[in-house]
Order: structure tokens, then sequence, then C-alpha cells
């Protein structure tokens, strides 16, 4: 039987399907795991299996880089714990942090309970979003450079603020990056990503998000 080619939309409710499915699984495979990296590529495999099931599209590794390269779908599937909702992603270039990392994202949040009687653990994952492209640069370095270009910065304001919060990247590319927000300015990203020889994701917005914002879909709403 030919498969359907997969779309965000079917994505999307695979993704539902998943997390309401595996919130009702006892997990033996994950008992008494504790390191997170561990239980997210677990998950991750899982879900492309899950994925590969129903539709037909690409399917990148963790060293080729993005979970589901094709095109059409460019999503790199994220997989994070309530208790420190984040993770890493390659470096590429500085202008991730403001233009987003380039690729959309899908991320999983999920509270694991292990059960010593039944020696499973049962992962309920309690938030679920779809983040488009352009909704993944840094919150406050958007809102910020946002909020300048609306008071009149010029391209040296830009740089200077780009010096000082330590951008990781030369004067010159820092420059044209500042020219470059003047002529294009970018939309508001919704992570906190940290500087580091990795970024360092942080979803704690979008778990918390209550608003609805163009660019991301709540598959699964958070609920305290």
């Amino acid at each position: 039987m030919n498969k359907q080619p997969l779309k965000i939309s079917n994505l999307i409710t695979l993704a539902k399907q998943f997390c309401e499915q595996e919130s009702q699984t006892p997990n033996s495979e994950l008992f008494g795991v504790t390191d997170g990296k561990a239980v997210g590529t677990y998950i991750e495999h899982k879900f492309k299996d899950f994925v590969l099931e129903n539709y037909d599209t690409g399917i990148g590794s963790s060293a080729s880089g993005i979970d589901l390269p094709a095109p059409e779908i460019n999503t790199d599937i994220k997989v994070t714990s309530i208790d420190k909702p984040q993770s890493s992603c390659p470096f590429k270039n500085a202008q991730q942090k403001i233009f987003g990392l380039g690729y959309n994202l899908l991320v999983f949040v999920y509270d694991k309970k292990d059960d010593e009687k039944t020696k499973t653990a049962l992962l309920n994952f309690v938030s679920c979003s779809f983040i488009e492209k352009e909704r993944t640069a840094d919150y406050q370095t958007t809102t910020a450079l946002l909020q300048m270009i609306e008071n009149n910065a010029n391209a040296e304001d830009i740089f200077a603020y780009l010096n000082d919060r330590n951008i990781p990247a030369d004067e010159v590319t820092l420059m044209n990056m500042a020219e470059q927000i003047l002529q294009n300015p970018p939309k508001i990203g919704y992570l906190t990503i940290s500087n580091a020889l990795q970024w360092r994701l942080q979803y704690g917005r979008i778990v918390g998000l209550k608003e609805e914002v163009d660019g991301i879909e709540s598959i699964v709403d958070y609920v305290k």
C-alpha cells in the first residue's frame, strides 16, 4: 500500500495521537532511566517510527542534522522533561538567535513517573507544541530589537546592543546583522537561547503560553 506524503497538518495530528497513546502506556524499557538524553532519544525514535508507519517522508539522524528533513516538513523533534524543559542544538551562526534556527521544532514535554510494583515507567506528555521556524529565535533579544526599531534606532545602535549582549560574532558580522535587522525586522521568537558552543534552548515560555500566537500550534496544553 502506497503511503501518503507527510504534511505539517498530518505531523501535528500524529503528535497529538502519540502523546495520548504514550501517556497511557507503561514502559518497561525506561524504568529507572534518569538520563534525560536517553529518554529523549528513545521517544524521538519511537515517534519517527510512528510517523513512518502512517506516512512517507525522509527521516534524518542526530548525526546528520534535523529529524524530519524533507523540505516541506523541515522539523526537528525535541523531547524534554517538565522538570527542566530545555535541550541543546547545533550552533550554526549568530543569526539563529535573532532570525530563528532555520527549521521548525516539534517539542514534546513529559512528566516521568516510575512504578516500583510493575517495574515500568509512565511518560505523561503534559505539553506538546509545533513552533514554526520564524518563531524559534530568542524572546528577549527579538523583543528588545523590535522596540529599538520602533524608537528609530540606527545600525550603530543595533550594533551596540548586539555587542553588549555578547552575540557570538565578530564586529564586521555584527554590523552586517544590524543592517539586516533594520531592513528585515525579525518576528518575536518564543525560545530562550543561551550562548554556548551549542545553543541551549529553553521552552518554559512555550510550555506556559496561554495566548494564541501565529506560528505556534499548541498540540497538548500544559495544565499544572
